[in-house]
């Protein structure tokens, strides 16, 4: 999934991870994060938000990195009220924002 989302190729990084269940691999945080990513770089923040979900329904605990990489794609892509969203369901989730975050989310609001 990693090598997917460095070659751009969205669509086989979400094929690989809806393939893992059948093959009894349990996707984890840093599978998430690979997705997310590689759906980002397609500009596809619909597919990050639905991965983001789709963490809870797994029982994989989206951490600060999966929220970041959330939240910047929908920066990226005009989404400023959804990436807000997500920054303040951080907390609720146990999940820390970092300056990084923070600064990003101070941008949007500039914008």
């Amino acid at each position: 999934i990693s090598a997917c989302e460095k070659g751009g190729q969205w669509q086989l990084a979400l094929g690989l991870l809806s393939l893992m269940p059948a093959a009894e691999v349990v996707p984890d945080q840093i599978t998430f994060s690979g997705a997310i990513s590689a759906g980002a770089k397609g500009g596809q923040w619909q597919i990050a938000l639905n991965l983001l979900s789709l963490m809870s329904c797994v029982r994989v605990a989206p951490d600060e990195v999966t929220y970041k990489l959330a939240i910047n794609v929908c920066a990226d892509c005009g989404q400023w009220q959804l990436a807000l969203e997500l920054l303040s369901l951080m907390p609720q989730n146990l999940v820390s924002a970092d300056t990084v975050t923070y600064s990003a989310a101070i941008s949007l609001c500039k914008n």
